[in-house]
């Protein structure tokens, strides 16, 4: 039978393990709910900030912590995969012809990448306590499950969440894609870290939309990353124009972080570097596609979820926002889109164009 040196032993095996595959963070903490934690949900839930995603209102009890989801996990094994960027986030701000797609959603789908490295460490962790006489169950989850990954990053020590409600790292800034490993392991936790933002508001102040009510609060119903990936509807008319040229995500908030100075785009793992024709796409180009070139441009991409429709619909609030004559055309096509939302977007859009004249 293990002694708790083999466990600990195991535990910075995984470590070394968990770099290998990828990782450019890792951390252990408990599987215990938190009920502090658990309050602050119930308490954004009811307030409705949440928006349409009801998703996470239909299972907020299992969101509470590991062990409302499986009573048997005794750790948790915390990770992030860093997506540091090599250029400003926000370098094409105001740009009247190209569309702005945030950073995470420029590479590779995030999902399949950190759960295919999350799966290759927990059969690395199964075969590795087999050798030591225990039969290791474990759960993988990479943001589609109800987890509460940020907070659990934090309590494992990765970062902490910052003003914006991200993570925040020492080591990599505001860009990490996190993940987790619930394990009947009793692996020992590590220190929880400490909220270092001090008096800083950068990230606050940025918001084109004000969708921080407070630090460390967030109204999703605010936020551009909701508003042009989750909101299935209209966008409201009155949050179009902080938009901008944004359409699919916003880097804002995370960009202007200033713990972001320790971030290296070298930490970033390969599968995150910008696809060339998504790094600065042109709105012209993209408010032609259809729904058969909508697929194709953006295969293996997260941004292929939302469907051309939505898509479609963000590009066309970003057209209206340029004020750029040389989109009226394109836009001018989409007055009879047989979707409706895009359909009123294209209307909306061509009013703010010839305004603009």
């Amino acid at each position: 039978m293990a002694e708790a040196a083999d466990i600990a032993e195991l535990k910075e095996r995984l470590k070394a393990e968990a770099r290998a595959l990828g990782f450019a963070a890792v951390g252990f903490a408990p599987a215990a709910d938190d009920p502090v934690r658990a309050e602050r949900l119930r308490q954004w839930l009811a307030s409705g900030a949440h928006g349409e995603m009801t998703w996470m209102e239909d299972r907020a009890e299992v969101r509470q912590g590991p062990q409302s989801m499986w009573r048997e996990a005794q750790s948790v094994i915390a990770l992030g995969m860093s997506y540091a960027p090599s250029v400003d986030p926000l370098a094409l701000e105001g740009d009247a012809e190209r569309a702005r797609i945030s950073i995470y959603a420029q590479g590779g789908d995030y999902h399949d990448t950190v759960k295919k490295a999350l799966k290759a460490l927990a059969r690395w962790l199964v075969a590795e306590a087999g050798k030591l006489g225990i039969e290791a169950q474990l759960k993988v989850f990479v943001d589609t499950a109800p987890v509460m990954e940020k907070p659990l990053g934090q309590a494992a020590g990765l970062g902490w969440q910052g003003k914006h409600t991200n993570l925040v790292s020492r080591e990599h800034g505001s860009w990490l894609f996190l993940g987790a490993i619930y394990t009947t392991l009793p692996f020992e936790p590590d220190l929880g870290h400490d909220e270092r933002c001090g008096s800083c508001t950068a990230c606050q102040d940025a918001c084109p939309t004000q969708a921080f009510p407070a630090p460390f609060q967030l109204d999703a119903r605010r936020c551009i990353s909701y508003l042009t990936i989750e909101l299935k509807g209209p966008i409201p008319h009155e949050l179009r124009a902080g938009i901008g040229n944004r359409i699919y995500g916003c880097d804002d908030c995370l960009a202007v972080c200033p713990w972001n100075k320790f971030a290296q785009a070298a930490a970033r793992h390969k599968a995150f570097l910008p696809r060339a024709e998504l790094a600065a796409p042109r709105l012209a180009e993209l408010l032609a596609l259809d729904d058969a070139g909508f697929r194709k441009l953006f295969s293996g991409s997260p941004i292929k979820r939302i469907g051309r429709d939505r898509f479609v619909r963000n590009c066309l609030i970003a057209a209206g926002n340029s004020g750029n004559r040389a989109l009226e055309a394109p836009v001018r096509a989409l007055l009879a889109d047989p979707d409706p939302v895009v359909a009123e977007a294209a209307g909306w859009a061509l009013e703010r164009i010839t305004a603009a004249l």
